[in-house]
C-alpha cells in the first residue's frame, strides 16, 4: 500500500455560489471552473488543481446536505507570500480574522473568513 496525503479533495459549502466564486477568484486571483457532481444533486465550481501533484484538490460545493460555516474545518490555500492575498479580502467582501503572523520555521498564516462565513487560511514561507 503506498503512502497517500491525509487529505485527497475538500468542499468549501457556501449559500451564494457567484458571490463565494467571485470572492475566491478576487483573493487568490485564479479562475474557478464548473465542474459536474456524479449525483447531480449539487452545483460545483473548483478551484485550479493538477491531481497529479502535492496538494490536494477542491471545490466550492453549493448543497442542500451541508451548509457554511466558522468553527469547523480549516482549509489552507499556499501561496508566495500571504499578505498579498490578505490585502484582497475585505475589498472582496469578506473579513481579515488574523493578519499574517509566524509559525515558526513553518512559515506564514493569515486567517480569514469568506463572503458565506467560512474561515479559511492562506499560508506562505516569506
Amino acid at each position: 500500500m503506498s503512502k497517500m496525503n491525509a487529505v485527497g479533495w475538500f468542499d468549501i459549502y457556501v449559500n451564494d455560489l457567484d458571490r463565494a466564486v467571485s470572492f475566491y477568484q478576487a483573493v487568490l486571483g485564479c479562475t474557478l471552473e464548473p465542474i459536474g457532481d456524479p449525483t447531480g444533486e449539487s452545483r460545483m465550481m473548483s478551484f485550479p488543481a493538477d491531481m497529479s501533484a502535492y496538494g490536494a484538490g477542491g471545490a466550492l460545493t453549493k448543497s442542500d446536505h451541508a451548509s457554511p460555516g466558522t468553527g469547523g474545518t480549516v482549509v489552507y490555500f499556499s501561496s508566495d507570500d500571504c499578505a498579498l492575498e490578505e490585502s484582497r479580502v475585505a475589498a472582496a467582501g469578506g473579513n481579515v480574522v488574523r493578519p499574517k503572523f509566524s509559525i515558526g520555521k513553518f512559515g506564514w498564516v493569515t486567517l480569514c473568513q469568506d463572503t458565506e462565513g467560512n474561515m479559511f487560511g492562506i499560508s506562505s514561507m516569506a
